[in-house]
């Protein structure tokens, strides 16, 4: 099962490539405030690197907090696209170890069918001016 994992809660994004335990390849990049312009190109990237494309994935794994309000918004709703649009499952993850947990529910069959993040606070929302 070739498994994608997307981390972006931090100033460094990482993804990865998984054939179920077995790591083919992974990605870290200082993508600070251009990685909405950079995330598409490095999967690419990392797709290509191990002779893949999308249609090839089986499955995703996102990295779902806590972190970057940005950033988590960002690989989150780029690892739902890529899901519904691949129509493959997704799991979202927190924590050490937060790739194997995610890899070993996708083996076990699970899918969360949307990944929502989970942000370690409440979002501080500006009251509107009247």
């Amino acid at each position: 099962m070739l498994i994608l994992t997307i981390r972006t809660d931090k100033p460094d994004a990482e993804i990865g490539l998984f054939n179920n335990d077995a790591k083919l390849a992974y990605l870290t990049w200082p993508a600070h405030r251009q990685l909405a312009e950079t995330i598409h190109l490095k999967i690419k990237e990392l797709l290509e690197s191990q002779d893949r494309g999308l249609g090839d994935l089986a499955g995703i794994v996102v990295f779902k907090g806590p972190g970057s309000f940005t950033g988590l918004r960002i690989g989150l709703s780029v690892a739902n696209a890529l899901a519904y649009g691949l129509q493959v499952p997704i799991i979202a993850a927190t924590g050490t170890g937060w790739s194997d947990k995610g890899r070993r529910a996708l083996s076990q069959g699970k899918d969360e069918q949307v990944a929502l993040p989970e942000y370690g606070s409440p979002p501080h929302i500006t009251a509107p001016k009247h």
